[in-house]
């Protein structure tokens, strides 16, 4: 059975426990954090996580809008990884393994699930999200960010057309929380994905998010730019793709939007 390690933070001060060997950088209001982390991955010594309080020009996957509400997370993390672009890309499973143990200590475990390919719903709604930008040659990565967006305090206004309307921690009873609190709790749970996929591999990483998949074994649907596909959710395979038990057989989808 798997064994699922789960943090020991204090929730109080808990900005004080930082984990060792990641930088820091909190900001009152930035464009995007993801803008700031391309403007200083170049220099980077150490994985630095920059939070901001407010942006001004945030975006989330495809170029959507990212509208955070002044008392939520915007943060990124950027570093340089050392390895192949699939094996940057699939950095999103650690992210999101994170956010969940983070999430779970200030709302009860059940009501969160992940969402292929980098959502974290709670309650059924979009409480999180998750972005990954990475720059190199060659077939390596020279740098990766991963900007995390959640909604710890407040909703976001004018989100109409959404698949997953959002909700946030407050809205679904989950203890308050101030963002650069939060930002802690995640850095040491990231930390912690990061330590498992260097001893035990991306298949123990995979496995710890399909135990907290949403729609496991049910049938979904994922929508690419050419296609809609349904199916019974199967499994996610060691690549990060979608798999899908269809009436043509199992089909293998590495990028789409999932709706069910």
């Amino acid at each position: 059975m798997l064994q699922l390690r789960r943090l020991r933070l204090s929730t109080e001060g808990a900005h004080a426990h930082w984990p060792e060997g990641y930088d820091r950088v909190v900001h009152e209001t930035v464009d995007s954090t993801m803008l700031e982390a391309a403007r200083i991955a170049p220099s980077l010594t150490f994985p630095t996580w920059i939070m901001a309080h407010q942006q001004t020009a945030a975006r989330g996957r495809r170029g959507r809008p990212w509208i955070v509400p002044k008392g939520n997370l915007n943060a990124t993390l950027v570093f340089k990884p050392h390895c192949s672009p699939a094996d940057a890309a699939r950095r999103s499973f650690l992210a999101a393994n994170a956010l969940f143990d983070a999430l779970a200590i200030y709302v009860q475990p059940e009501k969160l699930s992940l969402k292929w390919p980098n959502d974290v719903l709670l309650s059924g709604g979009k409480v999180a999200g998750i972005l990954l930008e990475s720059s190199g040659q060659g077939g390596a990565v020279d740098w990766l960010s991963i900007g995390i967006g959640v909604n710890l305090a407040d909703v976001p206004s004018g989100v109409t057309e959404a698949a997953f309307a959002p909700t946030s921690l407050r809205a679904a009873g989950g203890w308050d929380v101030e963002p650069e609190d939060f930002l802690a709790v995640l850095a040491n749970a990231y930390a912690e994905q990061e330590e498992l996929l260097q001893t035990q591999g991306f298949a123990h990483i995979r496995d710890i998010w399909l135990s907290r998949a949403a729609r496991l074994g049910e049938v979904i649907t994922a929508r690419t730019g050419r296609e809609e596909i349904t199916g019974l959710f199967q499994t996610v395979d060691l690549d990060g793709s979608l798999v899908l038990q269809t009436s043509q057989g199992p089909r293998v989808i590495p990028a789409a939007d999932v709706y069910f």
